[in-house]
């Protein structure tokens, strides 16, 4: 069984305002992220905010300690609950591969461009701990590369959105 989590704990500080409530097409960045993982996972999450279309999650340990800290929280969860693995995006990960599962392939994997999206074991949970209260860099390619994960390159990255006009740039008709 996979869990599904987006990841949604930031400040969005660069796109001046909460960007999981930003709109495209009249759906949330956040309510497009959840539907996404459900066409794929047998339960979805949301790590890092205290209101979602889906459960939610604190991060782990606390905080605004990045993605990792929601990607942490998501696994611990499955260790729980007995999920083999966790797969994950960004709230702003956008138009992600419809064969994003199969691109992937086995766990631990994640896109080298954004390794936010990724599949990770759930037996992953102490390696991320680790990182979390280690000294070093509390970043997702630190995190892939202590398990050992494969970086998949895929010819059109996902959409990322970061700042209003990226969010202007998907709206603009092409």
């Amino acid at each position: 069984m996979i869990l599904g989590v987006v990841l949604a704990g930031g400040r969005s500080t660069r796109f001046g305002s909460d960007k999981a409530l930003a709109e495209i097409e009249g759906h949330t960045l956040l309510s497009i992220a959840v539907d996404t993982l459900s066409g794929w996972c047998e339960h979805v999450v949301v790590a890092g905010r205290a209101t979602a279309p889906a459960p939610t999650l604190p991060d782990w340990p606390r905080p605004d300690m990045g993605p990792l800290a929601g990607l942490a929280a998501a696994l611990h969860l499955a260790v729980d609950e007995g999920y083999e693995a966790v797969l994950s995006c960004g709230v702003d990960s956008l138009a992600l591969p419809d064969d994003l599962p199969t691109m992937l392939g086995s766990a631990p994997a994640c896109l080298a461009a954004q390794p936010v999206i990724g599949i990770w074991p759930a037996s992953c949970v102490e390696a991320i701990e680790a990182i979390l209260h280690g000294e070093g860099p509390h970043s997702l390619y630190s995190f892939a590369e202590s398990v050992g994960a494969r970086m998949v390159e895929i010819a059109r990255p996902p959409a990322n959105i970061n700042t209003p006009q990226d969010l202007a740039a998907l709206r603009a008709p092409r």
